[in-house]
């Protein structure tokens, strides 16, 4: 019982009853669903029980933590009275409970089986996949032995939740011949890239995949953006960013690396909000438009991307340009052409595709219609050239399954988000005034409207955009004095963006900078490393974690970078140390933790002293990976564990390696994890899982094929 939206993640009985609805109205669910072609997915939590001591559950169950009547009893827990601390340890991990919730005796035979029977009643129902939940705390042939018990898996679509840990000797590899593994770095690696607005970083080597370091292979992984864990703990990106986190959607359903997943839920404040609740308890049936349920599944540049998906199949990448920085293009040979432009400006381009000639709808934008496109009409030469300006955090999708004129009557999605532009312009005029049109929609009338003032130097106007993704713009003084861009207008994107000298940024100019603390420094550490720029990513005492990558250091003398930070009453920090972009120092997966003083780290060494007071005194820097390979790894281990507050403590972006996100959990043992699903890659059968334990929905794409994965 509870309203969080962990509490489906601490089960007491494996009936199909919860505040989602009744076991009849899941089967309704799932037989409805497969008679529209629509396969849906389990969630399944088979690691462990509760963390509660006792109570009763919402289908009338009463328990105590050990004890299930007509499920487990005591003698079906691992019951060793210890919790997990140690992630280097593989019998700690996989043996003793993850913060109070029981560890079910998974090498039991008699376990096995209950396991088993759950899933079979399942399958019976109709359900064609799981989501097996906190597999890493489930040893592969206890996981194996599960599955090998469970009648009619063969034809059954298996994604397993491994979180890939720095360091830690449980990878997701090992479980692959049981199903695909969601791959974790994949979605931390797409905030760094879509954050920084470096895509062209994507694409090195032979873009992000398996030949990169710590990802796991094509055919075995299970791509996402976020899902429910991620999207609360600052470790991907998330519904919360907007058009860059639609672009990191429409990039993962156009690569051909792993079987993506999209992840729709509802919009939160607090980490354990719940979803929308009815009077009684239960979850409100979602509405898009309605209520605060995100609907990302079926937002027009999702759908648009799932279409070109299932039109490219498994053709190979060709054609790829980047600008060397915040946008770049590629082919999915004669099918299908993708450009991502992360940047404040426009890019007018004409690129090469294999495309045949025709005129194609841009399918991020919208879909074809009876007569045309809903959106953007695109034309492609003989040559396979085409033209297109792209606007700010936005993209043009062609496929060969949307020829401009072979769709329907348009209408309205009620799933596309209600968009706002809020335009900064340096107030040199007396009386500014900015001449627009939003989207393809009528200009203003000349001069335009009146800019109110922002702050002191500024005017701002707020906008509202509707669903449209663009403002088109000049400014003037409200007579004959113009600035347009020499001749070309300004386009904005939704948010906050401001105009100084000529040049388009992000963010808004009126907010104040937090002012630096006073006083001298209760820390410096020195840091020797050959990187170019590193960073200092930490946590002041139990404080918020710095956005990934952290906090540059400056040059202090030669070999050694410094960086100085006020404590603010704690007694030290907890850090990790990278390049600024994919190679992490985190003392072997288990972070540095730096009292205050003076301090130099050299070779995951730390000893007190400025290594700067004498030259003679520098060591040579440490050996380190080279930077300019596309390695990626996990620079601090597993998913972050919560203390006595609901609020995350792990890195935002870097996970915590003292304990696994996975099974999140307050201090009293209360799970907290939902769920999230993966995809399989082509020849597209498009899965709606309704992750009914948080209200949320998820969906797979993955490939027809026999046998188990």
């Amino acid at each position: 019982m509870g309203d969080e939206w962990w509490v489906h993640y601490q089960p007491v009985s494996y009936q199909l009853e919860s505040r989602l609805g009744s076991r009849e109205e899941f089967e309704t669910m799932v037989q409805t669903c497969n008679e529209a072609g629509v396969e849906v997915i389990a969630d399944v939590v088979i690691n462990h029980m509760t963390g509660q001591q006792e109570g009763t559950g919402w289908a009338g169950t009463e328990f105590t933590h050990t004890d299930y009547p007509g499920t487990y009893g005591p003698e079906d827990f691992h019951n060793h009275g210890c919790e997990i601390q140690d992630y280097s340890n593989r019998w700690e991990v996989q043996e003793c409970d993850l913060l109070g919730l029981a560890d079910l005796y998974t090498s039991s035979e008699a376990v096995q089986e209950t396991i088993a029977a759950h899933l079979e009643d399942f399958i019976s129902i109709g359900v064609t996949g799981f989501r097996v939940d906190a597999v890493k705390h489930i040893a592969s042939e206890d996981l194996e032995g599960i599955f090998s018990r469970t009648q009619g898996l063969d034809d059954v679509y298996i994604v397993q939740e491994v979180i890939r840990g720095y360091g830690e000797p449980i990878e997701p590899e090992e479980y692959q011949h049981l199903g695909d593994v969601h791959e974790f770095t994949y979605g931390r690696t797409l905030r760094q890239a879509f954050q920084a607005g470096d895509l062209a970083w994507l694409l090195e080597g032979q873009g992000i995949g398996e030949t990169w370091d710590g990802f796991i292979a094509s055919d075995s992984a299970g791509t996402f953006v976020d899902n429910h864990d991620t999207e609360r703990n600052g470790e991907t990106l998330s519904y919360k960013d907007g058009e860059i986190y639609e672009l990191a959607q429409a990039f993962t359903l156009a690569w051909p690396y792993g079987s993506p997943a999209v992840h729709s839920g509802y919009q939160f404040e607090g980490f354990d909000d719940a979803p929308p609740l009815n009077s009684d308890g239960t979850v409100a049936d979602p509405s898009c438009g309605e209520g605060t349920w995100t609907c990302m599944h079926a937002r027009t540049s999702i759908t648009g991307m799932v279409d070109f998906r299932n039109a490219v199949g498994d053709a190979g990448v060709t054609n790829q340009w980047t600008n060397d920085s915040d946008a770049i293009g590629f082919s999915r040979g004669d099918s299908g052409h993708l450009v991502l432009n992360r940047g404040t400006s426009s890019v007018e381009e004409t690129w090469q595709s294999d495309l045949p000639a025709g005129e194609y709808c841009n399918v991020y934008l919208g879909p074809p219609t009876d007569t045309g496109c809903a959106a953007e009409t695109i034309t492609v030469a003989e040559d396979g050239t085409f033209n297109a300006t792209v606007g700010p955090d936005s993209a043009v999708a062609l496929h060969v399954g949307a020829m401009a004129g072979t769709g329907e009557e348009p209408t309205v999605n009620p799933a596309d988000p209600h968009r706002r532009a809020s335009i900064y312009y340096p107030a040199e005029w007396e009386n500014p005034h900015i001449h627009y049109q939003i989207g393809s929609a009528e200009w203003t009338e000349v001069p335009g409207i009146p800019m109110e003032d922002a702050c002191e130097g500024w005017a701002v106007i707020n906008l509202d955009l509707g669903t449209e993704r663009t403002v088109t713009a000049a400014f003037n003084d409200g007579s004959d004095s113009w600035d347009n861009n020499n001749d070309s207008n300004y386009v904005f994107g939704p948010g906050e963006t401001y105009l100084a000298d000529g040049e388009l940024h992000r963010g808004n100019p009126c907010e104040e900078e937090t002012p630096e603390p006073e006083g001298d420094a209760d820390l410096v550490l020195f840091y020797a490393t050959e990187w170019e720029s590193p960073n200092i990513h930490f946590q002041v005492g139990d404080g918020e974690w710095t956005d990934v990558p952290g906090v540059p250091m400056a040059e202090a003398c030669e070999g050694w970078f410094v960086t100085e930070i006020h404590l603010d009453g704690a007694e030290s920090i907890t850090a990790a140390l990278n390049d600024g972009r994919e190679d992490w120092d985190n003392n072997e997966g288990q972070d540095y933790t730096i009292p205050a003083g003076v301090h130099q780290l050299s070779g995951g060494e730390l000893t007190a002293g400025d290594p700067c007071e004498e030259e003679s005194a520098s060591p040579s820097p440490d050996e380190t990976p080279d930077p300019t390979e596309p390695s990626i790894e996990d620079p601090a281990g597993d998913d972050g564990d919560l203390g006595e507050t609901p609020v995350p403590t792990e890195h935002a972006g870097t996970p915590d390696p003292t304990s696994d996100g996975s099974d999140q959990a307050t201090a009293d043992g209360e799970e907290r994890d939902l769920a999230a699903t993966g995809f399989r890659g082509t020849a597209v059968v498009i899965i709606a899982v309704l992750l009914i334990a948080a209200g949320a929905v998820a969906l797979l794409y993955r490939k027809g094929r026999a046998g188990r994965p």
